[in-house]
This record gives C-alpha cells, structure tokens and sequence, in this order.
C-alpha cells in the first residue's frame, strides 16, 4: 500500500511547537516512501472549533512548506460515524452510561485511594431495559462508551517505542459519545484512518494508551464491515523545554510568535526535524537531504530538548545561505544582490538588513578621531581611485604612504566610511557606497 500519513489538529486554537514537530515528522516519513501526506480537521467540537483557526491552520503549513496532499474535514463525515456507531452497537461493542462527571470524579479517588487504578468499573452494563427506561422517562440521556474485550491482549510493534503490550482490563472503556450526541476524538478518528488509508500514524508519546484502545476499536470497526487495515503506529518523546521540564511556554510557541522574531521556516524546519534523534540538528536547508536521513529507528525515549538559543543559532546559519531571490521582498529599497551578499554575513534575521543596508545609503555618525587619524582620513580621500577593487588599491595605497599597518590602516577606514568598528567585508562594502560618496565620508570625518 502507499504510505499514507496524516496530521489531525484540532481547530481550537493556533498549532504549538508541538503540533508543528508533529506535521513535520509525519510530512517527512510520507516523502521518504513517496506517499502521501493528509490533513485532517479534526473539528467535531462545534463548540470550541473555530474557521479562523482552520485557516490560520492552512496558512501555517503554507508557510513551512509542508503542503497536503488531500484535505477532510471532520465535520463533513458525521454521516460516517453514525454508521460506524450503529454497527459497533448491534455487535455489542458499545454500551450507555449515566454517571455525571462529579459521580465518576468521586469513583476515581476512591480507587486511588485504595492503591488501584483509576478505571471505570463498567457499573453501567449492571443497567437493564427498565433501568434505561427509567432515566430516559427523567430526560436523562445516556452517554456512551466503547467495550473493550478483556480477553484479547493488546500488542503492536511500535516504530519509536518497539514492542508494546497492554492489558485491556487495566483501561477503561473510552467514552466515544457525550450524552448530546457529539463525538469525542476516539471513534472518528479511527473510522477516518480506515477510509482514509492512513498507513502510519506517528504521533506523541501522549497517546499510548490511546493507541491501546484505538488498537481494539480499529479491529471491532473491520469484523463489523469497514474496509481497510489497522495502521502502523509510532510514538515519539515530547518536546521540553531547555531546562528540560515540560513548559507552558512551548504551547505557545506558534508559527506567528516565530514569524514575528524572524524566525526563517527553513530554520525551524532544520531544527525540528532532528530534535528528538541521535542525528545532528545542523543547518541544513535542503529538504531532500533531511528527508532523505530521516529514519524512525534514529528517535530515542529521552525528552525532546527545545532551546531557543539553538533555534537562533540555526536560524543565523540558515539566514547566511539563503539566495538574494528568496529574500529580496523583504529586503530594503535599493539593495541587490551584491548589497545582500555584502552585509548576509552579519545577519542574525534577514529583518535586520535594514540596520545594515544604512552603512550604505547613511547617514552616518563616524566617532571623533585624533589629529594623527585625520591626518591619515585626509591622505586617504587623497588616493581613493576607483577600479575593480577600491578598497584593497586605497588600503595598498595607505600602506605604502603611511607605514600603518594591522588595525592602525583599516580601523580609522573602517570608521569613517560606516561609523561602525566592525560590519561587512569592506572589499564588498566600498563599491556599494559609490566612489564620490566614499571620499565625501573620509573628508567629512577628517574635518
């Protein structure tokens, strides 16, 4: 079968860090078999889910270059559940409960209280026609829950984790139907595997047990008629913070908080790709050669460090190999190619060239300098003569007149043609300002 991946997200706010590591992987183990990769809105809490959030979700993926292949929407597939519910009913799969959230809260504490797990005591399948009657008849209704068979083990190879293996009477049967008759994240997100095609499901390490569950439920919807197969699973560590303790901060760390820092896509991509692995996270900004190392058996179980000052680091490197081409909307008026190869190197956030682009369009504020550095300016506007390479014939020129040499010929250069004691190649920079406007400024400065 084609490999087939998806990212599911909820449109209940904006993806995290988290999230967008999620899509990554998943967008990266797709490419390297050359599948597919999907994204699903999971958007059946008509309550909380919200459009601009399903489009700030589009736009996100956009802007990281992790384009779908096909999209569904939750919402539109309601009609799906239902049937796959009714059949999951009529094999006896799913049964109706009536504790209040208070009711199961007070049982929960009262098994840990005793040392046991907290897992729902199946009470409700105690309840016969007439007891069902009765709560109906006081316009109570039901909410649902999946019966899982506590007679058949639970077992898959992970991709991350390897063997796994669950003891269903150890968990409680997942509740896949609130009482109003909307669906939680469980039975459609199944349901929608199977008809999908999903191949691999890499998510989390959050969602273990979930899979456990899953895992019985997938297996009940195909003896009850679904076409399809249960997909592969793997589970990766979660990100933590620097300081190596799971973060509040991280899940609010968006693609819009990375955007306004400056964040390059390629930057976040690199880092986030490896985070998690035993390879190196390197500034790598070709996708093909982070697709192609990209293999589960290099993730490990230790928590996913994710360091700011890293992404920084990577996002600085990454900045110094982008192409003029794919900069240059976002550069200042009048800088070309040569200007942003010129001051590239000093970049930390191609939002800074600005600043830079300054030392060539001015003004300037060169620093006071003493009567033998002026002396020096003066001599220097003097033999400023333009060719192929201004700056090394004038600093020749200096070198031979004056005997400077070292940080007494180009520092006083230097700080008379940008103000700055450091900043780009001089020999890159000297041809942008322009010969005339170069000696106004080693004139001005000599005074």
């Amino acid at each position: 079968m084609t490999t087939t991946t998806r990212f599911a997200p909820s449109p209940t706010g904006r993806l995290h860090v988290g999230n967008i590591r999620t899509a990554l992987h998943n967008w990266m183990l797709a490419r390297k078999q050359g599948g597919r990769f999907l994204l699903r809105i999971d958007d059946t809490d008509a309550e909380r889910s919200r459009e601009e959030y399903v489009a700030a979700i589009r736009a996100d993926l956009a802007w990281l270059g992790l384009e779908p292949d096909g999209e569904e929407r939750q919402s539109a597939r309601l009609d799906h559940y239902e049937r796959a519910f009714e059949a999951l009913r009529a094999a006896g799969r799913v049964y109706r409960c009536y504790e209040t959230a208070q009711e199961l809260e007070l049982k929960r504490k009262i098994l840990l209280g005793r040392g046991l797990p907290p897992i729902y005591d199946r009470a409700a399948l105690a309840l016969n026609e007439a007891d069902h009657a009765e709560k109906a008849a006081e316009g109570i209704a039901p909410h649902w829950r999946f019966r899982l068979d506590h007679e058949a083990s639970i077992t898959w190879d992970d991709g991350v984790r390897g063997a796994q293996k669950f003891d269903p009477a150890q968990l409680s049967d997942p509740v896949i139907r609130r009482a109003d008759g909307s669906w939680l994240y469980m039975l459609p997100s199944a349901v929608d595997d199977l008809a999908m095609g999903v191949t691999d499901v890499l998510r989390g390490e959050d969602h273990v047990s979930n899979t456990a569950v899953q895992i019985q439920m997938f297996d009940a919807l195909i003896a009850a008629g679904h076409a399809g197969q249960r997909p592969r699973f793997a589970h990766e560590a979660l990100l933590v913070g620097s300081e190596g303790k799971l973060s509040k901060r991280l899940g609010s760390l968006g693609c819009d908080a990375f955007r306004e820092r400056g964040i390059e896509p390629q930057a976040l991509i690199a880092l986030l790709a490896r985070l998690g692995t035993s390879l190196p996270v390197e500034p790598i900004g070709e996708r093909a050669a982070l697709i192609e190392s990209f293999d589960l058996e290099t993730f490990g179980r230790a928590p996913a460090k994710f360091d700011d000052a890293e992404l920084e680091r990577i996002n600085a490197a990454i900045v110094h190999q982008l192409d003029f081409d794919a900069v240059a909307p976002r550069l200042p008026d009048g800088m070309d190619a040569a200007g942003w190869h010129a001051i590239r190197p000093n970049l930390s956030h191609v939002g800074e060239a600005a600043e830079w682009w300054r030392l060539v369009t001015g003004p300037i504020d060169p620093p006071a300098f003493t009567e033998d550095d002026r002396a020096y300016l003066r001599e220097a506007a003097r033999l400023l003569a333009w060719g192929d390479d201004p700056w090394r014939a004038l600093t020749g020129a200096l070198k031979a007149a004056t005997e400077r040499k070292g940080k007494a010929l180009f520092l006083p250069l230097r700080q008379a043609l940008t103000g700055m004691d450091h900043g780009p190649d001089m020999a890159e920079l000297l041809p942008l300002i322009g010969e005339d406007e170069a000696r106004r400024r080693l004139e001005n400065a000599a005074g």
